[in-house]
């Protein structure tokens, strides 16, 4: 694994900039790879499926020190706004859940109370220990066949829209095959023309 200073190099350029968020997702991912064992997550890539929970700039920072992407299906997204990764060693069946303490951010105050907010953050989050930024469980997580990455599976088509569906991700309505969309969960809405 790299070092803490290193990863922050890196994440700087992947994401634009650092941010606090980005110090902490680093440590986040640091943590959690070294409590399963996991000393080169690129070599071990495969060994690895991550689970997120915040589409923020933690995020990019997990993904990159974890070395799991979306498209290699090795990075799961869960929508549920927290500050916290579930990482899962596919090779054992170990899988533990990092969560950013909120009492961190009251302790990066303290610790730098003459910076600004930002800039005493990072620098907080650099060096607090993983005991006060982090809480830590030993989880069970059961990945589905069809979300393993490298899963090769049926696609079927919607009788409704007749777009292709990957992974098991259709569902059935009286009988139906449909997809999310056609089956009623829908994040956009059909618009009667090109605007």
């Amino acid at each position: 694994m790299k070092t803490l200073a290193e990863y922050l190099e890196l994440v700087t350029v992947a994401h634009g900039h650092l941010c606090a968020g980005q110090v902490l997702g680093v440590r986040l991912a640091m943590l959690g790879l070294r409590e399963l064992g996991i000393e080169d997550p690129i070599a071990e890539r495969k060994r690895i499926v991550t689970y997120v929970e915040i589409d923020r700039c933690v995020t990019d920072a997990v993904a990159l020190v974890a070395h799991c992407r979306l498209g290699k299906r090795a990075l799961k997204f869960r929508d549920w706004g927290k500050v916290a990764a579930t990482f899962v060693d596919l090779e054992t069946g170990r899988a533990v859940r990092i969560a950013a303490k909120e009492s961190s951010k009251q302790e990066a105050r303290e610790m730098f109370p003459e910076l600004e907010k930002e800039a005493g953050q990072q620098k907080a989050y650099a060096q607090l220990s993983d005991d006060v930024l982090f809480s830590k469980q030993w989880v069970k997580v059961k990945v589905q066949p069809e979300d393993l990455p490298g899963f090769k599976g049926p696609r079927v088509v919607c009788v409704q829209c007749a777009e292709g569906i990957n992974f098991k991700r259709e569902v059935v309505v009286e009988g139906r095959t449909l997809c999310r969309s056609c089956a009623g969960e829908k994040y956009y809405e059909t618009l009667p023309r090109h605007l």
